[in-house]
């Protein structure tokens, strides 16, 4: 499966964005989905994941609240709301997704998208 992300952008501190991750080929319905983040100079992060159906979501502390992760499979889309975002949210976020249902380690995934530049500023 290839994934491409978009939407990413730059925003104030206090708004909104939201990325998509478009699947092409076959079967987005029985891959998991997870977003991931890069900030400059650090560790890729996890940061959501969703199950096959959607029926099951989880996301890390430092955004409960405020992102919401969604997939639409009749679209082959998954997708990352983020409201209220704060400069720390600044990052290169990146969709992946896993055969064997979602997880929170990189190691989870089978594919990745191309990244997305997220950037907040103050």
């Amino acid at each position: 499966v290839q994934l491409q992300a978009s939407g990413g952008g730059l925003v104030q501190a206090g708004g909104s964005l939201r990325l998509s991750c478009a699947a092409s080929g076959r079967s987005f319905s029985s891959y998991g989905m997870g977003w991931f983040r890069q900030p400059p100079g650090k560790q890729r992060e996890f940061v959501a994941g969703i199950s096959r159906s959607g029926g099951s979501t989880y996301d890390v502390d430092s955004v409960k609240g405020r992102f919401t992760i969604s997939r639409d499979n009749a679209k082959n889309t998954v997708y990352l709301q983020m409201n209220s975002l704060k400069p720390e949210d600044t990052a290169v976020y990146y969709c992946a997704a896993a055969r064997r249902g979602y997880g929170i380690r990189s190691s989870d995934y089978d594919y990745w998208g191309q990244g997305t530049q997220v950037t907040v500023s103050s």
